[in-house]
Formats: structure tokens, C-alpha cells, sequence
């Protein structure tokens, strides 16, 4: 099982998400990002940068983040990453409809774009359906495995812009979990998590 960090700046959506007890096991350690510095991130696997987490923080650990992912370690970014913490990711704003499921007709837009993907193993497109924060139009060659019809990428697979693999998502399960609300955000980190630990990357 890979050894998974969270980076943690306190909020209680993060700490009701990666301590509870269906989820713990696949968390080996909660990283708190002011001491970041102080942690050896080589003894880990993968590391989740997660969404709502205070950004400035994140920005001045970078090179510590980076070189981690550089040694051919995953890096796991969730929610709106408008920031260039990441190469190559191009994200762009879109409107976050958060009611679109009262609609008469409604549908999400959302499309798995490559369905034999190890990961729907473990989840399913609606297990990742809520809403989105943006959109990704990578410029390199990535596995693009969520989309918007005729749109960019939500949830994709980067094994080409660094030595290591980064998985980059604008969806934000941890932070409405820990929140309490959003049942399908449940599903997608009860396939999610043990994914990441066990499943092909």
C-alpha cells in the first residue's frame, strides 16, 4: 500500500475527511503546512495538496512540493488549482452551478472520457458528479479521465510534465465531506482514497 500525506493548515473540513475512520487507514500522516519544512517528504508516496487550503502557505513550500513530485513521486491537488503551483495545466474559470440537479432535465455535462481506466475500478462518473470549479486544458499529453461534454478536463492524469505523476482535479470531495453535505463526495473518496494507496496510477 503506497504510504499517503495530507497537507493540513487546520480546518476542520480536513481533519473530519482524513481522520475519519473508514479514511485514516489510507492516511499516513497529516502534514502541517506552516512546519512543512521540518518533514521529510521522501518517506512518503503520494502527496494530497487538498482544496480550501491557505494558498500563500502552499506557494512558499513549492520547491519542497516540487521536488518531491521530481523524484518520481505523486502529487494529488483537489479543487480549483488557478494558481500555478503546477505546470502545464492551463485552468480556466467557469461558472459553478450548484443547484444544476433542480433543473427540469438537468444534466451535469460530466463525460468519463476513458472509462477503462483503473480508477472507475473504484468509483463511478455519478460518485463524481456535484459540481466542478474550472477546467484544465493541459498542454501536454495527459490521461484525461473526466470531462466537460465539448469542454476541458475536470480530473486528469499528468505523467509527462515531471519526473513524477500528478493528479490534478477541480472537483473538491474532502472539503464538502468534512462539511457534512454532498452525498456523492462520500462515494468518490470511498473509491478514491484505497485508488490511491492500491489501485494503478
Amino acid at each position: 500500500m503506497r504510504k499517503i500525506a495530507v497537507l493540513y493548515s487546520g480546518s476542520s473540513h480536513q481533519h473530519r475527511s482524513f481522520t475519519e475512520p473508514k479514511y485514516k487507514p489510507y492516511i499516513a500522516e497529516l502534514l502541517y503546512l506552516p512546519k512543512l519544512a521540518q518533514t521529510d517528504l521522501n518517506q512518503f508516496d503520494v502527496l494530497i495538496v487538498p482544496s480550501q487550503i491557505h494558498q500563500e502557505q502552499v506557494t512558499r513550500h513549492l520547491e519542497q512540493i516540487h521536488a518531491f513530485l521530481d523524484s518520481g513521486k505523486t502529487v494529488v491537488a483537489l479543487g480549483a488549482q488557478h494558481h500555478s503551483w503546477f505546470p502545464n495545466h492551463r485552468w480556466e474559470s467557469r461558472p459553478t452551478n450548484f443547484w444544476w440537479w433542480l433543473e427540469p432535465g438537468a444534466q451535469s455535462g460530466l463525460v468519463l472520457t476513458m472509462p477503462e481506466h483503473d480508477l472507475f475500478r473504484y468509483i463511478t462518473l455519478e460518485d463524481a458528479t456535484w459540481h466542478y470549479h474550472g477546467v484544465f486544458f493541459p498542454e501536454q499529453e495527459v490521461e484525461s479521465l473526466i470531462e466537460i461534454e465539448n469542454d476541458g478536463s475536470i480530473l486528469y492524469v499528468d505523467k509527462k510534465s515531471t519526473q513524477g505523476t500528478l493528479i490534478l482535479t477541480t472537483l473538491d470531495p474532502e472539503y464538502h465531506y468534512g462539511s457534512y453535505f454532498m452525498p456523492a463526495t462520500e462515494r468518490f473518496l470511498d473509491g478514491f482514497l484505497p485508488w490511491l494507496a492500491n489501485g494503478r496510477i
